[in-house]
C-alpha cells in the first residue's frame, strides 16, 4: 500500500493543505477563491475538490470543521501531518477566502460513481504471495487491532504478551471500527475519505484497497466472508464490494421509496442469522435490509404471506443480488442495537427515546421513554436473573438505561459521572466498564457490578485525560482501556482485581478490537 498519506490525515489538515503554495493575488485587492484554488490547492485534493493525495473539500466532506478551524489550521497548521503552517506566506484575507471557498458546494453535486471506484482500486498482494501460516508466534484469535488517531496508525497488538508486532501507517481518519473475516485473517478498515484497506494479520502486510465514497461511515463484512458494504454520507450510497480483492460489485443509490429524496447513511450492519445487510438511513423514515445469500428469498414491497411463485401474491419489487427491502418507520432512527437473534433491532429516534422494530414484520413493537440521547450502537447484552437484558450509555445524559428485552421496558438507570460513549463487557467477567467520555469527569471509568446494577469502582487510568473504549482479551481475564490523548497509553487491568497490569505507550488510541470477539460476537462487546 502507498505510504499512507498523513497529508490525509485529519480534515482539517485537508482544508491546511489547501493553502499550500504563495499568494495568486497578492497587492491585487481582494482573492479570488477560485484561483487561489487551482493554483494551490488541485494537485493534492483535485480540481474537482473530491480529493487526491489528500481527502475532499468539499461541504459533505468536511464533518464538525468549522470555517474558524479551517481558517486556523490554515494559518498554523497541523502537528504529525505533512501541513506546514502558512501564516507567514499567505495574507488573512487569502487564508478566509480559501477557508471560505471549500465551504461552497460545488456547481455540479460530487459524483463517485462506480468508474471511479474501479479506478480507485488496487490489488497489493495477490493469494499466492501470503503465508499460509502466520509470520509471528502471537496466538492469531487473541490479536488486538488498536487505531491510534494520533499519527494515522494502526498498532497489532499480541493479547498474551500485551507486546506489539505490527505498526503501519493508515488512511485518513479511520472511522466505524475495523471489521474482521470470519475466520480472523483478515482486518478491514474504513476512513472517513472512503477508502477501504484489507490487512491480513498472518503476513502483517496490506492486501488491497479501494475508494468507495468521499465521506464514509462505516463498513460491514457479510458473517460468509464474501461481501464488504460500506455506508456512505457523500455521495448518498451504499457500495457492495467482494471481500476478496474489495472490487466493487453493486453501487446503490440511496432514496426514498418514491425516489424523490436522497440520503446519507448512518451505518450498515451484518446480520448473520437473516444473511443480510440492515442499514440506518440519516434523512429518510425508513430502514433497509440487502440480502446477500444466493438463495435468499425475492423481496417485496411490504408484508407477504407466502413468497413462493405459484402462492398468487403480487410479484416481487426486486430481484437479483443484493435487494433492497424498505422497511417504512414513522421516524428516522440510526445508531442500531441488535438482539443476539437479530430479530428485533433497538434505534434512537431523534425526537427522544428510542424505538424497537421487528426485523421480522418490519413492524415498531414498543417505544422506550429513554431521556437524552441512548447511544444504541455501544449497547451491550447479558442476562440478568433469568432474563435478557440491554444496557446503553446516553451522550446526553450521565445515565446507562437498562432495558429488559422480553419485555422492552426499561427497568434501572444507573447513574453516572457525566455523558459516556462506550460499555463493554465479557461473558465471564461480573462486571459491566463505562467511560464518562463528555464533560469534566471524561478521565473516569465506572466498574458496574451487572447482577446488582452498583458501581464497584471507579478508575481514573491518567488523571486529566479522556479514558475510554475497553476491550477484553479472549479469555475475559483483562480489560484494556484507552487513553485518548496523543501522548495516551493502553492500559491493561486484571478484570477480576481492578489492578493495573501494565501500559503501553500510543498516540491517542482511540479504540481497540480483540480478533476473538469480534469473529465470536461476544456478548459484552458491539457488533
Amino acid at each position: 500500500m502507498r505510504r499512507a498519506r498523513p497529508a490525509e490525515r485529519l480534515a482539517a489538515a485537508a482544508l491546511a493543505l489547501a493553502a499550500a503554495g504563495t499568494p495568486a493575488h497578492a497587492g491585487t485587492g481582494a482573492p479570488h477563491a477560485a484561483a487561489l484554488y487551482a493554483r494551490h490547492c488541485a494537485r493534492c485534493h483535485g480540481a474537482d475538490r473530491l480529493g487526491g493525495m489528500g481527502p475532499a473539500l468539499v461541504p459533505g466532506a468536511l464533518g464538525r470543521l468549522t470555517r474558524e478551524r479551517a481558517a486556523r489550521v490554515i494559518r498554523d497548521g497541523r502537528p504529525l501531518t505533512q501541513m506546514p503552517a502558512f501564516g507567514a506566506r499567505l495574507g488573512e484575507a487569502e487564508i478566509a477566502a480559501l477557508a471560505a471557498f471549500v465551504f461552497t458546494p460545488p456547481a455540479e453535486p460530487p459524483r463517485w460513481d462506480l468508474a471511479a471506484i474501479r479506478r480507485s482500486h488496487r490489488v497489493l498482494a495477490r493469494p499466492s504471495e501470503l503465508p499460509a501460516r502466520p509470520v509471528h508466534r502471537a496466538d492469531p484469535m487473541n490479536l488486538f487491532v488498536v487505531v491510534e488517531l494520533g499519527d494515522h496508525h494502526v498498532t497489532v497488538l499480541d493479547g498474551d504478551r500485551f507486546e506489539p508486532i505490527a505498526r503501519f501507517p493508515t488512511h485518513r481518519a479511520l472511522h466505524g471500527g475495523p471489521k474482521f473475516s470470519p475466520d480472523g485473517r483478515f482486518v478491514y478498515f474504513a476512513s472517513r475519505d472512503g477508502w477501504i484497506s484489507k490487512y491480513d494479520l498472518w503476513g502483517l502486510r496490506y492486501v488491497a484497497e479501494v475508494r468507495a465514497g468521499i465521506n464514509t461511515r462505516n463498513i460491514a463484512v457479510s458473517h460468509d466472508g464474501r461481501f464488504v458494504a460500506v455506508a456512505n454520507y457523500l455521495p448518498q450510497t451504499l457500495v457492495i464490494l467482494s471481500a476478496a480483492d474489495l472490487s466493487p460489485l453493486r453501487l446503490i443509490e440511496v432514496r426514498d421509496a418514491a425516489g424523490e429524496r436522497a440520503s446519507r447513511v448512518s451505518a450498515v450492519y451484518t446480520a448473520p442469522p437473516r444473511g443480510s445487510f440492515v442499514a440506518a438511513l440519516k434523512d429518510v423514515p425508513e430502514m433497509w435490509e440487502i440480502p446477500y445469500l444466493p438463495d435468499a428469498p425475492p423481496v417485496y414491497r411490504g408484508p407477504m404471506h407466502d413468497w413462493r411463485a405459484d402462492s398468487g401474491e403480487p410479484p416481487a419489487v426486486e430481484s437479483g443480488p443484493f435487494p433492497v427491502r424498505r422497511i417504512p418507520l414513522d421516524e428516522v432512527l440510526d445508531d442500531f442495537f441488535f438482539d443476539p437473534g437479530y430479530r428485533f433491532v433497538v434505534g434512537a429516534a431523534r425526537g427522544g427515546g428510542a424505538r424497537v422494530i421487528s426485523l421480522v414484520t418490519g413492524a415498531e413493537v414498543r417505544r422506550l421513554p429513554i431521556e437524552g440521547l441512548p447511544h444504541l450502537g455501544s449497547g451491550i447484552s447479558w442476562v440478568r436473573g433469568g432474563r435478557r437484558v440491554l444496557a446503553t450509555p446516553n451522550l446526553r445524559r450521565g445515565a446507562i438505561s437498562v432495558i429488559d428485552m422480553e419485555r422492552w421496558e426499561v427497568v434501572a438507570e444507573i447513574p453516572t459521572l457525566g455523558p459516556g460513549f462506550f460499555l463493554r463487557s465479557h461473558a465471564r467477567s461480573p462486571y459491566l466498564w463505562a467511560d464518562v467520555f463528555f464533560g469534566p469527569n471524561r478521565d473516569a471509568m465506572h466498574v458496574i457490578d451487572k447482577r446488582t446494577l452498583r458501581i464497584v469502582r471507579t478508575l481514573r487510568p491518567a488523571p486529566g485525560k479522556t479514558s475510554a473504549h475497553v476491550e477484553f482479551t479472549r479469555d475475559g481475564r483483562y480489560a484494556l482501556v484507552s487513553v485518548w490523548d496523543m501522548d495516551g497509553a493502553i492500559v491493561v487491568y486484571d478484570a477480576r482485581t481492578l489492578e493495573e497490569v501494565t501500559r503501553i505507550p500510543m498516540r491517542k488510541p482511540s479504540g481497540k478490537y480483540n480478533v476473538w470477539n469480534k469473529t465470536h460476537y461476544e456478548e459484552g462487546t458491539s457488533h
